[in-house]
């Protein structure tokens, strides 16, 4: 169970794990539906970042990476609901940089788009997991 304190809820080991595999796992399975349409509706060619190796890792990473920023600013900000309703789409979108990166070196639109989307993806499967399992103080 989640005990409480005065300022914010204290959650379980075990709650916040079982949270993680499950947004890792919503993730991994929505990056997988972007691949295969991406690959699908794609002219072919090299395409980058959409082979399961290079995407499971990733969004591992992605969902690792975002909870330890969640963690960081629900203890340190005084206001963890405010400074997660602007970091949360300002890191997404700096993410995009990456898959940007890769247009200009020659990968299609598409691939990067897709890429871009996977982004969303982990993002949408994360935040609201964390939510749950890393509340924020009211």
């Amino acid at each position: 169970m989640t005990s409480t304190t005065a300022t914010r809820p204290v959650p379980t080991a075990a709650r916040v794990g079982l949270g993680l595999l499950a947004a890792t796992a919503v993730a991994v399975l929505g990056n997988a539906l972007v691949s295969l349409l991406v690959l699908a509706v794609g002219p072919g060619g090299v395409e980058k970042g959409l082979r399961p190796v290079e995407y499971v890792t990733l969004t591992i990473a992605g969902v690792l990476i975002g909870t330890v920023g969640w963690a960081l600013v629900r203890r340190f900000a005084p206001n963890p609901r405010a400074v997660l309703r602007v970091l949360v789409p300002v890191v997404v979108v700096l993410s995009f940089g990456a898959d940007l990166a890769l247009l200009a070196g020659g990968t299609g639109l598409l691939n990067a788009v897709g890429l871009m989307v996977m982004h969303v993806v982990v993002a949408a499967a994360t935040v609201p997991t964390l939510a749950r399992v890393l509340p924020l103080p009211r």
